[in-house]
């Protein structure tokens, strides 16, 4: 048995429709469009039901959506709970019922051209670290078996409860003042935020608005990196839907993403069988397991001095 980070080893390919196997799409997803309506578009290029994705992104938001397909769909629940980098623009002046600009407008107050600059700064600062984070009412967040979008539509009244998020970077790129149509001076912040996930990016617009006095919402929004999948992996839905679906198959998923330990012929056998490993201490966090020859068998987490099976991907 042997343990380490492995290299590379494994490629991604292009499938055609019904030949995807199993593995992950990175898309950049374009604005306007759900992120369930992506996932769909995948699913019949793929040619399987079994898809879904890794955190979703609002119809305006553009940028890295991790879709995974076939027994990659259940890598998804650990890839969720990784770090995510977003750009963003926030118009300080206006608010709306979504914090973003898809949503009706609740507010109109303006932001005044001489907000001074440490002022700003201030309150970006109030909202980076460990923060207690109200989410949007528009969510996706179920109360009671019913997402909270669908409360707010039917006309309730939703107060979402605070929880914690980390915010490791809410850096300040550039600002402009403008003028809209109605002549009310605004105030467009550009920032790039690192976060943990569940973290609103609109919710910090909404926030850094009310605490400047002036309200805020996201006038565009663009996932630059979920974990180490970055845009620069992206690959368009044009390009996908044009006979390129780039398919990182599961062996470098699990190569790339966890800890990994390669196993002998009689523990890859009891790891098909979702035994438990007896004698094999590993972290609390959980572990991919390798055949000898390469493949992938599931992903294994400590239990006192054993070792147990949290997933098994290999039939």
């Amino acid at each position: 048995m042997t343990t380490s980070r492995r290299a590379e080893s494994a490629g991604s390919g292009t499938a055609g429709a019904g030949s995807a196997g199993s593995g992950l799409v990175i898309i950049d997803k374009p604005g306007g469009l759900t992120s369930h309506q992506v996932v769909g578009r995948v699913r019949r290029l793929a040619g399987t039901r079994r898809v879904g994705h890794a955190g979703t992104l609002d119809p305006m938001a553009t940028g890295v959506l991790v879709i995974g397909i076939n027994r990659a769909t259940r890598l998804l629940g650990h890839l969720t709970a990784t770090i995510k980098r977003y750009t963003a623009t926030i118009r300080l002046g206006v608010s709306t019922v979504t914090d973003d600009a898809d949503g009706e407008v609740i507010g109109r107050i303006g932001a005044a051209a001489d907000l001074p600059a440490e002022r700003i700064a201030t309150g970006i600062a109030k909202l980076t670290g460990d923060i207690e984070q109200v989410p949007s009412a528009v969510s996706a967040i179920k109360i009671n078996g019913v997402r909270s979008y669908t409360r707010v539509r039917d006309g309730e009244q939703v107060e979402l409860p605070a929880r914690p998020v980390r915010v490791s970077e809410f850096t300040l790129l550039g600002r402009r003042e403008l003028r809209d149509a109605g002549g009310l001076d605004l105030i467009d912040l550009d920032v790039e935020v690192e976060c943990t996930a569940g973290t609103y990016i609109r919710a910090l617009a909404r926030d850094l608005g009310a605490d400047l006095g002036c309200g805020g919402h996201l006038t565009a929004l663009r996932r630059t990196a979920v974990g180490s999948f970055t845009i620069d992996r992206a690959q368009t839905l044009e390009s996908a839907e044009a006979g390129d679906l780039r398919v990182i198959d599961l062996d470098r998923v699990a190569a790339e993403q966890f800890r990994t330990i390669t196993l002998d012929p009689e523990q890859a056998d009891a790891v098909r069988h979702g035994r438990r490993l007896n004698d094999l201490e590993l972290p609390a966090d959980p572990t991919a397991v390798f055949a000898e020859d390469g493949r992938f068998l599931a992903l294994y987490r400590s239990s006192g001095q054993h070792a147990v099976a949290d997933a098994v991907f290999v039939d």
